[in-house]
């Protein structure tokens, strides 16, 4: 079992940096891969990126170039960097943890989630 716990969400301005934390704990962390989503009000849930424990990073097209996700394996943290923050942006933000597959299912633990609010 995995557990997952996010923080580092807040209200911001546009154009503005943050940077999410998801620390894991649990048993075989490097077995799984992290993933990013977030949820806008009345709206499905959006991959935002994801990685292994070897490295291996990728990131919504749509999101390329301002977010950012990488790991800190002595921590078991993975982060997800933002900048020039948009209110498009606006989510409650979740980490996610799978084992395998390429499928959102396959991710079968979640956090809490934090909530990223970007002002215009």
């Amino acid at each position: 079992q995995v557990q997952l716990v996010e923080s580092g969400g807040g209200l911001v301005q546009t154009g503005a940096s943050l940077r999410l934390s998801c620390q894991a704990s649990g048993r075989y962390l490097t077995s799984y891969t992290m993933g990013w989503f977030r949820q806008a009000t009345g709206k499905e849930r959006q991959f935002v990126g994801a990685i292994t424990w070897s490295g291996a990073s990728t990131t919504a097209d749509s999101l390329k170039g301002r977010f950012t996700v990488s790991r800190d394996n002595r921590r078991n943290t993975v982060f997800l960097q933002m900048d020039n923050l948009k209110p498009e942006d606006t989510a409650v933000y979740y980490c996610a943890a799978k084992v395998s597959g390429s499928s959102r299912e396959d991710y079968k633990h979640w956090g809490q989630g934090t909530q990223v609010t970007v002002s215009s």
